[in-house]
């Protein structure tokens, strides 16, 4: 009995030591042997004790501690962390990465920057917890307890480890191996302010890139707020949303970790496929769609939440341009036309095939009535474009003569012969000048005279495109409203509908009689 006892110590024991050992190595496995602080257990600003997470790791979160590492390990390591609210990119970024240099590397210094100090306070707190409990002594058993346990803006670890918390502009004075700038904004109003963004921009050259040691390291955390932010100041003008190393506008190389809430693109460092929402295993679908398809909400969608701010006036297009119309708005009386732009291929990430429906009213309005998007190859997109011309009684489709219309033409045919459903089709003569192509339907916007469907996703989607346009990532829905625009000429107004004025008398009936009796009786006393 005693030799089984003995086997099973030792057993345990190589376990714990392995876990150790792999937790001192790897960023990952130490945030999975220990418990991380999530919560306050109050509504106290000044709360030290924190509920632990409840959620295990991730797989963006595994990505996330991956990229802090690589950049910790790397000679002035810089990463540019640009995720959604909600991601825990704070408590991976200013508590778990921090206490686990601070144990490996005797001496070590952390500085975290926030816009206000009681951000980086709180995120402090945190982390001075977690090097209070048992797991964490357990991986770093030669530590010694805090040398200062109350502390909230600086704190030591006895093996001279430090942990600095303040606002941007008050790390003056300090030290360290590595930093951290995280919420560096404090929101849409300090946003929409050219001031506060160029104290912001002010604040990471001047205050906290002076204060890092030869061959530190430094993360900035965000959500991206402006087009004009402090992260637009460091990537490049050409940045695509592309995650992994890039040669940035301050001459130094970063790594970008590019998270956003619904994938966009076809590399994805999380491995989701283009539509997919950010961790559904704790975030329902429904989380990520209240702002989605708020189409008020859209610029928070596309900024806080997708990672590419773009202005509320672009250099060509004006959102209060557009009018919003509701189902019943929509007018019974239109001519329905439509435009494709044909992705160049579905393997090139950017390129999308986009179908739009429109109708004209009797005043020459324009009603956009449906869309169709889709990363897809041809024949799928051929597909969309038949249930369309199925379901609508559309006059005239029009799409961008060349290459790709010339190779799918045919196939465009043939589907419509099969599915017995016709369409006018016509390719317009293509157009280098991104922004010549687009002036005809630019001038009946600016008129007020094109609405939009409020309820509908792709229409908030297009409106993003339009202002952005043409700095903007995405452009494939703006080349569709182009090729309406340069339709223009060929469409025609809707009738109107019948009057609704009472008819004439009928000639020679007993009423025309009488009226016609009533009429001379009343000129002859005239």
């Amino acid at each position: 009995m005693a030799a089984v006892a003995t086997h099973i110590t030792r057993s345990l024991a190589a376990a714990e030591l392995l876990r150790r050992r792999r937790a001192r190595a790897s960023l990952v496995d130490y945030a999975r042997a220990i418990e991380i602080p999530g919560a306050p257990v109050s509504d106290d600003p000044d709360e030290w004790l924190f509920k632990p997470v409840e959620t295990g790791l991730a797989k963006h979160h595994i990505v996330m501690l991956e990229a802090i590492q690589r950049t910790i390990e790397r000679p002035m390591g810089r990463l540019l962390l640009l995720l959604p609210p909600g991601a825990a990119k704070s408590t991976y970024g200013d508590v778990i990465a921090p206490t686990w240099c601070m144990g490996k590397w005797p001496g070590y210094r952390i500085i975290l920057a926030s816009y206000a100090a009681h951000l980086a306070y709180k995120h402090s707190r945190r982390a001075r917890q977690l090097c209070c409990t048992p797991a964490y002594r357990s991986i770093w058993p030669e530590l010694p307890t805090l040398s200062d346990v109350g502390a909230v803006d600086y704190w030591q670890l006895t093996n001279g480890s430090e942990y600095v918390a303040a606002g941007i502009t008050s790390i003056a004075g300090n030290r360290a191996n590595g930093a951290i700038g995280d919420d560096l904004l404090s929101g849409i109003e300090a946003a929409n302010s050219p001031t506060e963004r160029e104290k912001v921009k002010e604040g990471i050259r001047n205050d906290l890139k002076p204060r890092l040691l030869p061959n530190a390291w430094l993360i900035l955390i965000n959500t991206r707020w402006h087009e004009d932010d402090h992260v637009s100041a460091i990537l490049p003008e050409d940045y695509d949303g592309r995650s992994g190393m890039v040669d940035c506008r301050d001459g130094q190389r970063w790594e970008v970790l590019n998270i956003p809430a619904k994938c966009e693109r076809a590399d994805d460092p999380v491995g989701r496929r283009i539509g997919e929402y950010l961790w559904p295993e704790f975030y329902p679908a429904e989380h990520w769609q209240q702002f989605e398809h708020d189409p008020l909400a859209q610029r928070t969608w596309s900024a806080l939440y997708q990672q590419r701010p773009a202005p509320d006036a672009g250099t060509q297009f004006q959102r209060e341009w557009f009018k919003w119309y509701d189902p019943q708005e929509l007018p019974q009386q239109l001519r329905l036309y439509g435009a494709t732009d044909n992705a160049v291929t579905a393997a090139r990430e950017n390129d999308f095939t986009e179908h739009g429906v429109v109708g004209m009213d009797a005043d020459g309005d324009l009603w956009f009535i449906d869309w169709w998007s889709g990363q897809v190859e041809s024949d799928e997109a051929i597909g969309a474009f038949v249930a369309l011309i199925s379901q609508y009684s559309i006059t005239q489709w029009w799409d961008e003569g060349g290459v790709i219309e010339k190779a799918i033409r045919p196939a465009v045919h043939r589907a419509m012969r099969e599915a017995k459903r016709f369409v006018a089709l016509e390719s317009l003569p293509s157009i280098a000048d991104k922004i010549a192509r687009v002036q005809s339907f630019r001038a009946r916007a600016s008129a007020g005279t094109v609405h939009l469907p409020r309820a509908k996703a792709w229409a908030a989607r297009l409106i993003e495109q339009l202002v952005a346009f043409p700095a903007g990532r995405y452009d494939d829905m703006v080349d569709v409203c182009g090729l309406l625009g340069r339709g223009i000429d060929q469409m025609i107004e809707a009738s109107r509908p019948p009057s609704q004025e009472p008819a004439g008398i009928k000639p020679f009936t007993a009423a025309w009689v009488e009226y016609e009796e009533t009429e001379s009786s009343r000129v002859r006393h005239v």
